[in-house]
């Protein structure tokens, strides 16, 4: 190995080191995205900490193939990525309480912040706080969800567009990895906890309630959208499996604002921009609700 690639090496370790520990996770899934796929590819795996590091050189390898190198923590967790924010972002982050834990350049004047809350947040609340992040500081409202992928750093963006004309691709910078709690982080939790009750109340009136409780005794019996993807009828097919879990949870009286959610919670961006992520979803939605028909219980 040339004395210019073991500097590189080393660095990218110390690299995806540092980001790793900074994410206080214990446990990270990791993704390899194929964007030459014909609808693309996701290879994904979940690793510690310690794992991750004795992976980069395997990383490394898939990353010059051709893949794109993404991490995020596995279950429920502590962070929020705000994704597609320029400088101007990242101050105003800082500036108003909200100093990122972990600052990754993405692509040149492209940046992505996760957030440390300092308390794990279960799937709804970190969704809805990703989404109030995202358009108070103004990212991009299709990766606000609770378990986006966000870049690694050390490994290059392999978007065709960001390919240079000597056929090389700009390299993901760590830029920040302090760890830390952003300042406002109790008072934020408050709010989000607050604001989120008043808009689950806004999409179920009075008469939904009540049938809703007439209709299961227990909405916790209820299957996750986890369940369907992990049933072998759907061979992998993630639109079926959105549409069979949306179609199952629309007929048992789930609102369809927690459908939303539910949806969102895989990564969409090969389907398009925001805009076209929320109409897979608006589409999702319709043909679900004409399968049920008159069963549809229209919260």
């Amino acid at each position: 190995m040339s004395r210019q690639k073991q500097q590189l090496s080393l660095h990218r370790l110390k690299t995806v080191g540092e980001q790793s520990l900074a994410m206080s996770t214990e446990a990270f899934e990791v993704g390899l995205f194929d964007p030459n796929a014909s609808q693309g590819v996701m290879l994904s795996r979940v690793w510690t900490s310690a794992t991750l590091l004795r992976s980069v050189s395997w990383l490394s390898l898939k990353n010059a193939q051709g893949r794109n190198i993404y991490i995020r923590p596995a279950g429920e967790h502590r962070l929020t990525l705000i994704d597609d924010l320029g400088i101007e972002g990242i101050e105003r982050l800082k500036s108003e309480g909200f100093a990122p834990a972990v600052v990754v350049e993405t692509s040149p004047g492209n940046f992505q912040a996760w957030l440390h809350h300092g308390q794990v947040l279960p799937k709804h609340l970190s969704t809805f706080a990703a989404r109030f992040l995202t358009v108070r500081f103004g990212g991009d409202l299709g990766s606000a969800d609770w378990r986006h992928y966000g870049r690694l750093a050390g490994f290059t963006n392999r978007k065709a567009k960001y390919r240079r004309t000597d056929g090389t691709f700009p390299y993901v910078k760590l830029h920040e990895a302090t760890g830390a709690v952003y300042a406002a982080a109790d008072s934020f939790i408050a709010e989000i906890k607050r604001l989120y009750e008043l808009e689950r109340g806004r999409h179920q009136s009075p008469a939904c309630s009540r049938r809703r409780r007439a209709d299961s005794t227990n909405s916790t019996n209820l299957n996750g959208i986890e369940h369907f993807r992990t049933k072998a009828i759907y061979g992998g097919d993630h639109t079926r499996t959105d549409l069979a879990y949306t179609i199952y949870a629309l007929a048992r009286g789930v609102s369809q604002h927690e459908v939303r959610i539910a949806l969102g919670s895989r990564d969409l961006s090969h389907k398009g921009d925001s805009k076209r992520q929320e109409e897979y979803i608006n589409r999702t939605l319709k043909k679900a609700r004409e399968r049920i028909g008159d069963n549809w219980k229209g919260q």
